[in-house]
């Protein structure tokens, strides 16, 4: 099938660009960076006691996905960057154009470079999270429960940034679609930010409501920051998120509607990208 060659051909183009040797590398090295300091961090957690078990948990567990929120940050701006250049500057080039002059349909030249680079993203998440998860087992003996439920949200939160990184470049230039990219994934994490520290810190119902809502509609623009407080909420333990004891806790997490969100999310963009990209002049 067509678009399983402009996959092909995609992936080739990332590997003689050497992009899947620099992640690779970079991932691997903050799995070895994470993997050092939580093993200084577990030789100063005696466990001697009841409490001192718990405690040690507790820490183990609170860093765990502390490394996972790092591993989901660095996974979505390579997301973002991996597809930025790939049709605007194509496109520029005159490559597109080439090809779309081959018994090659537009749609599935954007659909065989969204899978490409998705795949890419996917190994990424594979390689920094699936390390930080192995890293923490290996060194502490500790298995991060939840796993199951939030390694499949973060992965669907690279796909959101990944397909509005596509759809950017089927309409602007590349710098022009590496700002739209980074402003809408900024106006998600502030947004998130803003609703989970304003619940915490105000006792006021209507604050609490008010943030709450500034939260809601940063979601609806962006899903990517719902999606990992869902996943985080899954992943850390019960006395955590009654008490608040990690920043990553939230009085009102996100419901499961967000999942169901930010995969039609993803269907309407890449929609917009093949009709953007079928009616531009190349």
């Amino acid at each position: 099938m067509p678009i399983f060659t402009i996959a092909h051909l995609t992936l080739l183009e990332t590997r003689r660009r050497r992009i899947l040797l620099a992640g690779l590398l970079c991932g691997m090295a903050f799995v070895v960076l994470f993997a050092t300091a939580l093993s200084f961090v577990e030789r100063s957690l005696q466990a001697q006691t009841a409490l001192d078990i718990v405690r040690r948990r507790t820490a183990l567990h609170a860093l765990t996905v502390a490394g996972l929120y790092v591993a989901n940050f660095l996974t979505l701006i390579t997301a973002a960057l991996l597809p930025v250049d790939t049709l605007s500057g194509e496109i520029a080039s005159g490559v597109t154009q080439t090809l779309a002059s081959k018994p090659i349909r537009r749609a599935e030249i954007v659909v065989g470079k969204w899978l490409a680079h998705w795949m890419v993203a996917a190994a990424y998440l594979a390689v920094t999270a699936g390390g930080v998860i192995l890293a923490s087992r290996v060194v502490s003996g500790f298995l991060l429960p939840g796993v199951e439920r939030g390694l499949p949200l973060m992965l669907l939160e690279a796909t959101v940034m990944l397909t509005v990184s596509i759809a950017g470049g089927t309409r602007f230039s590349t710098v022009t679609n590496g700002l739209v990219a980074f402003g809408v994934f900024g106006m998600a994490f502030i947004g998130g930010w803003v609703e989970q520290i304003g619940e915490i810190i105000t006792d006021n119902p209507a604050t609490r409501q008010a943030v709450r809502d500034v939260g809601t509609v940063a979601s609806l623009i962006s899903p990517t920051d719902s999606l990992w407080r869902l996943a985080a909420y899954h992943m850390l333990p019960t006395i955590a998120r009654d008490l608040s004891l990690t920043p990553f806790t939230q009085i009102f997490p996100p419901s499961n509607a967000v999942v169901v969100w930010a995969a039609g999310y993803v269907l309407v963009v890449l929609a917009i990208a093949l009709r953007q990209f079928q009616r531009r002049a190349l």
